[in-house]
């Protein structure tokens, strides 16, 4: 999986993504905490948020509405690539380019499958959207948290439920589940599908492990920690 057009000195983008319920915030922190026990700068940061603009758009994306208005899927794709080019211009790429790697919790990947795969938006439309708002940017590595949806949807505490889960049916969450999956089976090379099932550390073991066999095994390693400014 080396990519040997890359800089050695540009960090990792590693993207943590799948189902709602997987734990992708929790698996977040602890490859932060893993890499950082290699000695490699990291920062962690999240979509939509991470920018002043990504949260503000994230709270009138998954905030209950209580009306049973559902907003239409290309108004959210719009929505999340909004916040997604603020957060690659204003947090992503500047820390990538200086060394430090980056880990995100969802990325492009999750606007694929949710308003793709479950909302039924043109797939080739989606690819342009997230072209422009990303500058061409890919992860070097994606951890695919996969989990049964009523297993992941029965995780989530009631405060924590946002309006995916409370205004969409279980078979759009069964849809967004496939479609993670068939991303994966598409491009092996940059996904790595965990079984989410399994208690934190075992899924936090499985994750870490597949940084160290795909990226630093084999890919050009960023500069240490020490060496950040």
């Amino acid at each position: 999986m080396r990519r040997t057009g890359r800089p050695t000195a540009r960090g990792w983008f590693i993207t943590v993504d799948g189902p709602d319920g997987g734990g992708k915030t929790t698996q977040a922190e602890h490859i932060r905490a893993h890499l950082e026990r290699l000695d490699i700068a990291v920062i962690v940061t999240r979509e939509p948020g991470g920018t002043w603009l990504g949260e503000r758009i994230r709270e009138v994306l998954l905030a209950r509405t209580g009306s049973g208005a559902r907003t239409d899927a290309l108004t959210d794709a719009l929505l999340f690539n909004a916040a997604r080019r603020q957060l690659v211009r204003e947090v992503i790429h500047p820390a990538l380019e200086r060394g430090t790697s980056v880990v995100c919790a969802r990325f492009a990947d999750s606007t694929i499958a949710y308003q793709g795969f479950g909302g039924g938006v043109s797939l080739d439309s989606l690819r342009e959207l997230e072209a422009a708002a990303t500058d061409g940017l890919r992860p070097d590595l994606t951890i695919l948290l996969d989990v049964p949806v009523d297993v992941g949807l029965g995780r989530k505490a009631p405060g924590d439920v946002t309006r995916f889960e409370a205004e969409f049916d279980l078979a759009f969450h069964q849809r967004v589940r496939e479609g993670f999956l068939e991303l994966a089976r598409t491009e092996p090379g940059r996904f790595a599908t965990v079984d989410a099932t399994r208690g934190i550390d075992a899924v936090a073991a499985e994750a870490t492990a597949e940084i160290d066999r795909r990226l630093l095994a084999s890919e050009p390693r960023p500069p240490a920690i020490r060496t950040q400014i």
